[in-house]
């Protein structure tokens, strides 16, 4: 892993709390951007068994900060997407299958097993020399007007200009900064885990929607083993969880028809209540959120951490053009401004989706259908969808371009 010395012109310190993904990542990038930092929090948990599926545009965040190369032979590509209607509603869509390829890409991403994402950014964090890792918990948080200040649990101080609150959902900086939170529970709970199968997947990844939400299958390396997430009524969760395996196996294969052969579930199932959070600002007294202290929503489409890492980038830009004061009420105000389109129509339209699947309403279920059914049928659509989803205002990009050449001819 590369190292990097304390640049002399560091003009500010930059607090970091929290070690999951988002914060070893912020740690890395505001590093790597010239500034020292201070990450807090303790060893982070590498025996996770849940996986992560990192878009193009995160994994060049990941090869900036010198880490992708390592986690690439221990990820699979994600080369194909579908989307299959499986609610068994009156209205229901044809299947939509988005290939990488048909916007000139080898790849949509990478899913990465969590273990070995954590591992290698601890690693990387550890081998750079401009952050300090203070391997306690924050007790307590002062964001005052000139600085913030942390008191930690074993009874040191650290002060940083910004604060970059990576510290999950609950996020005591957060509510330190005096942000508060618009949340909502759902009736639906994640089951996760792996599994091993008799046929390739071929680097497809498959999403059904049923009544109770998604019921996705992502691709592991190797070729025959893949990841799962059955998000379901929170008691059915704990019935599947409870189930033997050959019983907890042989639901599985028939919930995807089939589809990858005979279905082997392996050890480790974990359950995850589902929810939506969304804080009223992104910035506030010197604190900045990133990561799930930003935004929290169900697990579909592969939006979660992808854009935790957009909030890193914006943050980092911002504070690179205000390197004398990063916290200050000016790049608070710039980062909230910037992050707040994105962070709002990601979510919203991932509830959105999740609410329709969900609703015995009619209305909701055409809708819901009418457009699945739309992108299984009209390519230059699916195209669009597929540039938004990689990058942000790129499909509204290369459709203006379509236009403008539509124009000249």
């Amino acid at each position: 892993m590369p190292t990097t010395a304390i640049p002399a012109e560091a003009e500010a310190k930059i607090l970091v709390a929290g070690t999951g993904p988002a914060g070893l990542i912020a740690a890395l990038s505001f590093a790597g951007a010239g500034f020292a930092v201070t990450l807090v929090g303790p060893e982070p948990n590498i025996e996770d068994g849940r996986t992560t599926a990192l878009m193009n545009p995160a994994l060049e965040t990941l090869d900036r900060i010198g880490v992708l190369t390592a986690l690439s032979d221990q990820s699979a590509p994600l080369k194909i997407m579908r989307i299959v209607d499986a609610t068994e509603r009156l209205i229901r869509s044809t299947p939509a299958t988005f290939h990488a390829g048909d916007i000139g890409e080898e790849r949509f991403g990478l899913n990465i097993p969590n273990k070995v994402l954590v591992a290698t950014l601890a690693q990387a964090v550890a081998a750079n020399t401009s952050i300090d890792w203070k391997k306690t918990l924050v007790e307590s948080w002062n964001p005052g007007s000139d600085e913030a200040v942390a008191r930690l649990a074993d009874g040191s101080e650290v002060s940083g200009k910004l604060v970059v609150a990576a510290d999950g959902r609950m996020s005591p900086a957060r509510q330190a900064a005096g942000i508060s939170v618009s949340s909502h529970p759902f009736p639906q709970a994640a089951l996760v885990l792996n599994f091993g199968h008799t046929l390739d997947h071929n680097f497809t990844s498959t999403e059904f929607h049923t009544q109770t939400g998604p019921f996705t299958q992502v691709p592991l390396p190797g070729g025959r083993r893949s990841s799962l997430v059955c998000v379901v009524r929170p008691e059915t969760a704990s019935e599947l969880a409870a189930l033997d395996d050959d019983a907890l196996s042989l639901h599985i294969e028939r919930r995807m028809q089939s589809m990858l052969g005979r279905v082997a579930v392996e050890p480790k199932r974990q359950i995850y209540p589902l929810s939506t959070s969304t804080p009223k600002r992104f910035a506030r007294n010197r604190v900045a959120l990133v990561g799930e202290a930003a935004h929290v929503f169900p697990p579909i489409g592969a939006q979660g951490l992808n854009l935790g890492i957009r909030d890193i980038v914006d943050l980092v830009d911002v504070s690179s053009k205000n390197r004398s004061d990063p916290g200050s009420d000016k790049a608070m105000i710039t980062y909230d401004l910037r992050r707040r389109p994105d962070i709002v129509a990601r979510t919203s339209a991932v509830n959105l989706l999740n609410r329709s699947l969900l609703s015995n309403m009619l209305p909701a279920q055409i809708a819901r259908s009418a457009t699945l059914e739309l992108l299984g049928r009209f390519a230059p659509l699916r195209a669009f969808f597929m540039r938004e989803g990689l990058h942000p205002g790129s499909g509204f990009s290369a459709l203006g371009s379509a236009l403008r050449e539509q124009i000249q001819r």
